[in-house]
């Protein structure tokens, strides 16, 4: 891997709550300060696409993130993302030729103690490098092909469908 370019959407995994109401907002991008606090020594580009709640997210956000990923010169892919609707951006990049992408994101804000957004983000740069081109989500310790998984709201993880 040559550099791994890096596109932020949003998601819990940016989440800030300001109060015990759960109000919150979707702040910066936390995945360059992790992977700098990890020691990561390859060469990354972070490009911030939006910062919005997954449920948010409509077909325009969508055409967005598949062009930004189809034009940049990089072949290996990571997206952080909400993970209500993660599938549905996964399905909207399959006919991507060339690249190997992986989704990932956190099902608690990286900023809370015991948040999966480190483990999730680790196992998606393993991914990202090892994976053969396609579309692949990287959740609970797990890689997934982006049409052959779902999130199980009532369990809060990703299974095969």
């Amino acid at each position: 891997m040559n550099k791994l370019h890096i596109f932020t959407t949003g998601g819990t995994i940016d989440k800030i709550y300001f109060d015990a109401k759960s109000e919150y907002e979707v702040g910066e991008p936390q995945i360059g300060e992790i992977l700098r606090e990890m020691g990561a020594t390859f060469t990354f580009e972070i490009t911030s696409l939006m910062r919005k709640d997954s449920l948010d997210m409509t077909p325009i956000d969508r055409e967005l993130i598949c062009k930004a990923v189809l034009t940049c010169p990089e072949k290996h892919i990571l997206i952080t993302h909400g993970t209500d609707s993660m599938t549905e951006t996964a399905s909207a990049l399959v006919n991507i030729p060339d690249k190997t992408i992986v989704l990932t994101g956190a099902l608690n804000p990286a900023r809370f103690r015991g948040s999966d957004a480190m483990f999730n983000i680790g196992g998606a740069v393993a991914a990202v490098q090892t994976l053969e081109p396609g579309v692949y989500i990287f959740m609970n310790g797990r890689v997934f092909q982006a049409h052959k998984v779902r999130k199980n709201r009532e369990k809060n993880r990703f299974e095969d469908l």
